[in-house]
């Protein structure tokens, strides 16, 4: 179930048949992981991390005039559901 929320689908489904695949092994050890990457022509470091950016700069009325108009942004017509069902 972590492995679907992570690809937004069931990855222990074949994409071809629809049969179920099982895990038959966890690699843990750096130097083989390293090994199957450089075999495989995957890179073997991580991507590089974008710096956060800050936030959007909007254009804020007078000082004497911050009121927050209800209007300006209404809410959304749907529901937005993260939970995973299988």
């Amino acid at each position: 179930m972590l492995l679907a929320r992570i690809y937004e689908v069931f990855p222990l489904r074949c994409s071809l048949c629809g049969a179920e695949m099982r895990i038959i092994a966890f690699i843990t050890d750096g130097p083989t992981v390293r090994d199957i990457l450089v075999h495989l022509g995957e890179p073997i470091t991580p991507p590089t991390v974008a710096p956060a950016r800050g936030p959007p700069l909007w254009e804020l009325p007078p000082a004497g005039q911050r009121e927050i108009d209800p209007q300006a942004r209404p809410a959304p017509d749907y529901v937005f559901d993260q939970r995973v069902a299988w």
